[in-house]
């Protein structure tokens, strides 16, 4: 298991790959295969990577934190608030990247308040209010919902 906090939290003086290579402290072996494969999905990180991280935008911080939290090779992945504050290009990036890290075969517990755009990406989601459950099903379901569409998603039937 492994989470991406909000606020990013990158160690802002060492390098894109020195964080990556963070991610992976407690694996024996510093797989090379996943930090291409983080490079493959979030391409703005290799080019940024002799970067210090404390340097980077808000939403190549996001990207690091993701990546980051793929290289110690998680069969679950807690994103916590991926998009916030972000440019919606960047936004767009980050959810891409999220979709490739599920079809992956890694299952991603995604905390968004973007509803929208998690709803796009989820199989099934749950809608919380003041901490308590208040709506669940399948990501179409709650799409398709015309109470989901007025409360969250800003459609007036």
């Amino acid at each position: 298991m492994s989470h991406s906090p909000e606020g990013r939290r990158v160690f802002g003086t060492l390098t894109v790959e020195e964080n990556l290579m963070m991610g992976a402290y407690t694996l024996k072996d510093h797989d090379k295969e996943t930090l291409e494969w983080i490079y493959d999905i979030l391409p703005r990180l290799k080019e940024r990577k002799k970067q210090l991280a404390g340097t980077l935008s808000g939403g190549e911080q996001q990207m690091l934190a993701i990546g980051r939290a793929i290289m110690s090779k998680p069969k679950l992945l807690i994103l916590d608030e991926p998009s916030l504050g972000l440019a919606p290009i960047l936004i767009k990036a980050i959810f891409k990247a999220v979709k490739e890290i599920a079809l992956s075969g890694v299952t991603v517990l995604l905390v968004e308040q973007n509803a929208k755009a998690a709803l796009k990406l989820a199989d099934r989601a749950y809608v919380l209010e003041v901490g308590k459950i208040t709506h669940e099903g399948t990501a179409e379901e709650l799409l398709n919902s015309k109470t989901i569409q007025e409360a969250y998603l800003g459609k007036k039937h």
